[in-house]
């Protein structure tokens, strides 16, 4: 997939190289194709990830087998892993610095990246029966006004940071006592379809605007 003229996931690893923050930028793929690209983009990708390469694996599984891996295939042992997802092209550079930043500072095993959810307020959200009737989530705030009701936020794949060994050893980013990290909506923004797509092409345009006024 192209997002603005460019490889989706070279977004992702121009902000990695861009942030200056990486001892090695690795791709982990099952595709060839894939692996190809981001080598021409930058990164490294010597060798295929032949196992959680299916639509049910987690994107912790998948990091953790890679992080073997690596360790393997380059003979390195690591402190830190942090993982970005292809699917969030508008993570920049700053954003990752600053996550790491605040990773070392709170000295945490794992945290990961979300964002504050503004007008689309999940504490009135409804699931639909088939006769389309609305039964509330959140009963307890159905008549409370937006300003009364706590922030709430969602987990983005954006920038998920963990200390090498303590994800090793649990098997996921969600481990014991994980924080998360707010960025910005524009930051966090998750392309699964065309409607996404076009969602993050609108705010990219946005932020093409506002960085040139």
């Amino acid at each position: 997939m192209d997002f603005m003229g460019r490889p989706i996931i070279g977004w992702t690893i121009q902000a990695a190289i861009d942030s200056g923050s990486f001892d090695r930028i690795l791709v982990s793929t099952d595709d060839p194709e894939i692996a190809t690209i981001s080598h021409q983009l930058g990164a490294e990708a010597p060798f295929l990830r032949h196992k959680f390469a299916d639509d049910h694996s987690s994107a912790s599984d998948a990091t953790t087998h890679s992080l073997r891996q690596a360790s393997e295939y380059w003979g390195e042992s690591y402190d830190t892993v942090v993982q970005l997802m292809a699917n969030c092209p508008m993570r920049t550079s700053g954003d990752i610095r600053n996550s790491l930043q605040a990773f070392e500072k709170v000295d945490n095993d794992f945290q990961i990246s979300c964002f504050k959810f503004g007008w689309m307020n999940p504490w009135w959200a409804v699931t639909l029966d088939n006769a389309n009737h609305p039964e509330s989530l959140f009963p307890e705030a159905r008549n409370s006004r937006s300003q009364d009701l706590p922030n709430s936020y969602c987990p983005s794949g954006a920038i998920w940071i963990a200390k090498a060994d303590s994800l090793l050893s649990h098997g996921t980013f969600y481990g014991p006592h994980h924080v998360f990290h707010e960025l910005s909506l524009e930051s966090s923004v998750d392309i699964d379809d065309r409607d996404d797509l076009t969602f993050a092409s609108a705010l990219f345009a946005i932020r093409a605007d506002r960085d040139h006024s």
